[in-house]
């Protein structure tokens, strides 16, 4: 092992490499500002590029540093204009866009960088030690096992509804897991509920749901709205993080990158899951009178999923080093690469091409560092996006949202879809209902379902929930989940009752 870092850390530090992952940083940021283009895209473009290069390495840490500069950068449109392009930072939204409307995008966007920063290093630091060991415990995961972790995910929605509004929020969940349920089925492969068009034969795009979602209700809000159509004067006078404000979200980031990092290990959870379960138990084990400032700028609610999705992004290179099992279909194209190039990811990786393996790990600590580099002297001038004039930032969002949605699916009908969901979730947010466990029920609900149709066909029914021990402990943690808010909630009732009965 120390053979093969020492070897990694001479083959990261050469000057062709160095190159390479400023590269692969700074294209990954700028693609992941941009909404709705997303690392997928690029890096299958970027294939024949490094092809070209010829060594397996330089190609690996190039299209490495796209795929976590891209989760880095991701956070800047979703926390400037509510439009998250990359599924892993939809949950950056929830808390980063209050703070940018507060006058605070200056801080927002630090704070997501230190968060990103940190989940990414210590992600790093948790690959180069435990990827071997990891690798094992990861073939342990089958689908059962991802069943009943994406029902931990969909059980955590509490943590996504205000005070009064889990009803809601449940509704809009089972709402995105039918929604889910559009296209080709898991069992059998025949389209359903399609209507007959053949542009939903694969279902609707995540992109297209996100946009419609949260970008271009938020254009409509402030059509709608003209008394918001003023700039932000003072968008960009707080920048610097407070000592209190450090102090809070050390704790936050700490856990969650270390949560995030083993999230993403397991193939098939990644990024994604990673931020929303990072958000979900960070305002679960809250205070009460925190748990109030989730959704509306809380700063633990930003920090918890920037340092989950990046953690998390580190650690999906471990199934796909060390057992060549993509997680994700950005790792998938990654996989591609590694096959084009001629290299054999598997557990003889590490012994067979060491310079490759340890040297992409090495790059990450680089890379890490060459993000935050770049991204916090830009900071107050990316945040001076929001002192433009609302009525000229209104036609900026809409170009992207119907750019993202186009480039998502590279068809026409999924701009009618967007507009025909814009305006449905338009009138949802007039009428209070919560728009995030909509898209969570939608991006967990292929998932679920796919390895359900799995473990049902190995087991012959449900037999797998008590059959398989892990399953069955993950499945507990979810009816927790559910339980402990409206438990918490009665119980605080009830004291409240005692406390006016004594006096």
């Amino acid at each position: 092992m120390l053979e093969g870092f020492l070897v990694g850390l001479q083959t990261a530090f050469s000057l062709q490499n160095l190159l390479m992952v400023v590269a692969g940083c700074l294209i990954g940021t700028f693609i992941g500002m941009l909404p709705g283009l997303g690392p997928m895209s690029i890096i299958a473009i970027m294939i024949p590029l490094v092809i070209s290069l010829g060594d397996p390495a330089a190609a690996l840490i190039l299209l490495a540093g796209v795929y976590y500069g891209a989760i880095f950068g991701g956070s800047t449109s979703s926390i400037l204009l509510n439009a998250p392009g990359v599924a892993g930072t939809v949950a950056s939204s929830f808390d980063g866009y209050p703070l940018a409307r507060q006058g605070k995008a200056g801080k927002a966007l630090t704070i997501a960088a230190v968060a990103s920063f940190a989940g990414g290093t210590i992600g790093a630091i948790l690959l180069m030690i435990f990827a071997p060991a990891l690798a094992s415990v990861a073939l342990l995961f089958h689908s059962a096992e991802y069943f009943a972790l994406m029902v931990v995910g969909l059980s955590a929605i509490a943590a996504f509804a205000g005070k009064g509004q889990v009803a809601k929020a449940i509704m809009m969940t089972l709402l995105g897991l039918i929604m889910a349920t559009v296209g080709e089925g898991a069992l059998f492969n025949l389209p359903r509920f399609t209507m007959g068009i053949l542009d939903l034969q694969s279902g609707f795009g995540f992109i297209t749901l996100a946009m419609a979602m949260f970008a271009l209700p938020e254009a409509l809000m402030l059509v709608l709205k003209p008394k918001d159509l003023k700039a932000d004067d003072d968008t960009i006078k707080e920048l610097r993080i407070t000592r209190s404000e450090a102090k809070a979200i050390a704790p936050v980031i700490g856990r969650q990158s270390v949560q995030g990092f083993f999230i993403g290990v397991l193939p098939g959870a990644g990024a994604t899951i990673a931020s929303f379960l990072g958000y979900a138990v960070e305002r679960n084990i809250a205070s009460k009178e925190q748990q109030k400032e989730f959704g509306k700028g809380s700063i633990k609610g930003l920090a918890a999923p920037e340092a989950a999705n990046n953690a998390a992004c580190t650690g999906s290179f471990v199934p796909l080093l060390t057992l060549g099992i993509p997680g994700s279909g950005t790792t998938a194209i990654l996989l591609g690469a590694l096959i084009a190039l001629n290299i054999a990811p598997g557990p003889r990786l590490m012994i067979d091409a060491p310079q490759v393996f340890w040297a992409v790990i090495m790059s990450m600590f680089i890379g890490n560092l060459i993000l935050l580099i770049l991204n916090l002297p830009l900071i107050p001038y990316i945040a001076k996006i929001l002192t433009i004039p609302r009525n000229y930032l209104i036609p900026f969002i809409l170009f992207f949202t119907l750019m993202g949605a186009y480039i998502g699916q590279n068809n026409a009908t999924e701009l009618l879809i967007l507009v025909a969901f814009g305006i449905c979730a338009t009138v949802l947010k007039f009428a209070d209902y919560p728009l995030a466990p909509l898209l969570i029920g939608f991006i967990l609900g292929g998932m679920m379902e796919d390895n359900f149709a799995r473990s049902m066909q190995l087991y012959d029914g449900i037999s797998f929930i008590w059959q398989r021990p892990m399953t069955f402990c993950l499945l507990a943690i979810a009816a927790l989940l559910i339980i402990l808010p409206s438990y918490r909630e009665r119980r605080t009732k009830t004291r409240t009752v005692a406390i006016s009965d004594g006096d």
